[in-house]
């Protein structure tokens, strides 16, 4: 099992716009995953509509990882998603991780609480994956 990590997902899933939404989840998603962000619940077909919608908005951004660590199926990360949007705005949030793994090393489950540092409040998600 070689796990994915956050910065490698969200780069996929958000940041490259030339790779397939559904093979971009594929690489680092179980097809049972789920995710709560900020109480939450969303499951997997949720989050990709969410994700499809990111991809309308956001021109260009990257994910700078603080803290990171795993242990078996757990996996823990502080992160900043920096957002460049499409008309010209900027967003950066700060996200709190906890995550399980499953079997193959891809996400089975995500539970994160965002901070918003600089972005219209209509932007809160837009830093997340949910």
């Amino acid at each position: 099992m070689n796990p994915t990590n956050i910065a490698a997902a969200l780069t996929d899933l958000i940041f490259n716009p030339g790779l397939d939404l559904h093979e971009a989840a594929d690489r680092h998603f179980a097809p049972d995953y789920r995710q709560r962000t900020n109480g939450q619940w969303a499951d997997r077909e949720g989050f990709l509509e969410h994700i499809a919608h990111l991809r309308t908005v956001v021109a260009e951004g990257s994910v700078e990882v603080h803290d990171e660590m795993s242990e078996g199926i757990h996996y823990a990360d502080r992160h900043t998603v920096h957002v460049n949007k499409k008309d010209g705005s900027t967003v950066r949030t700060e996200v709190y991780v906890f995550a399980d793994f499953a079997p193959d090393g891809r996400f089975s489950r995500i539970e994160e609480v965002t901070l918003m540092l600089e972005g219209d409040e209509a932007d809160r998600n837009l830093g997340s994956a949910r």
